[in-house]
């Protein structure tokens, strides 16, 4: 597939490692920073927002949203879900850095999760190396290394 993609910008990903990736690709492809595609053991996220913020949810049919904000409206941590029959997928989930180590991370996994209409449904996600520790922490494990390459712009 990536022989056919000439457009720069367009993501070729793969549940694999770098060399692997790599050594499918022709020339003019940027691998970016490796991953860890995840899936969650199961337990339940509970947690509670902590003292000086307020949790804002949003659904559109099977995606989800949610943001963490200061009393004074600021974006603290935010994450997003998208949900088939078979899955749940947490993707985007971010703490901004002056809000860290606060568990703000933890409220947007356990909001997401709440959301869920189908409780038996795989949990999953695409986790950077710094993710990774909080998704292990929380229970969940590694399935795959996760590489990812794009076409650099011209």
């Amino acid at each position: 597939m990536a022989r056919t993609i000439h457009a720069p910008r367009l993501f070729v990903k793969l549940c694999g490692t770098d060399a692997d990736l790599r050594s499918q690709l022709p020339g003019g492809w940027h691998l970016h920073a490796p991953a860890f595609f995840m899936q969650s053991g199961g337990a339940p996220v509970a947690d509670r927002t902590p003292p000086g913020y307020r949790v804002e949810c949003e659904s559109a049919g099977a995606q989800f949203k949610v943001r963490v904000l200061t009393m004074d409206d600021g974006l603290a941590a935010s994450g997003y879900g998208g949900e088939t029959d078979d899955a749940f997928v947490y993707d985007r989930i971010v703490t901004a850095p002056d809000h860290r180590r606060r568990g703000l991370g933890r409220i947007v996994m356990a909001t997401l999760q709440s959301m869920r209409r189908n409780a038996g449904a795989a949990e999953l996600l695409v986790a950077t190396p710094e993710g990774r520790a909080l998704y292990e922490r929380l229970g969940w494990r590694v399935l795959s290394p996760y590489a990812t390459a794009s076409r650099a712009p011209a």
